[in-house]
């Protein structure tokens, strides 16, 4: 595995890898994870990755860590 890439954005710790033919583009945010699978051939470019990282793509990631903050919140209060 191949790591293309590691930074963090706006909290959020992004690393991007490349392992069997594949990009793996992860994000974490305290105790959970997003995980995306993109195909090598998908991309000409590694700079073309970036994309992943701002706009409409990146604000839904964040709002789906918001989403599963307040399950696993409220999981949790129910234990």
């Amino acid at each position: 595995m191949r790591v293309v890439k590691e930074l963090i954005q706006e909290e959020v710790r992004v690393s991007i890898f490349s392992w069997n033919n594949k990009y793996i583009i992860k994000y974490e945010l305290g105790p959970m994870e997003q995980t995306f699978k993109l195909n090598e051939l998908d991309v000409l470019e590694e700079s073309e990755l970036d994309a992943f990282l701002e706009g409409e793509f990146f604000q839904k990631v964040k709002q789906r860590f918001d989403e599963m903050g307040n399950s696993f919140r409220a999981q949790v209060e129910n234990l």
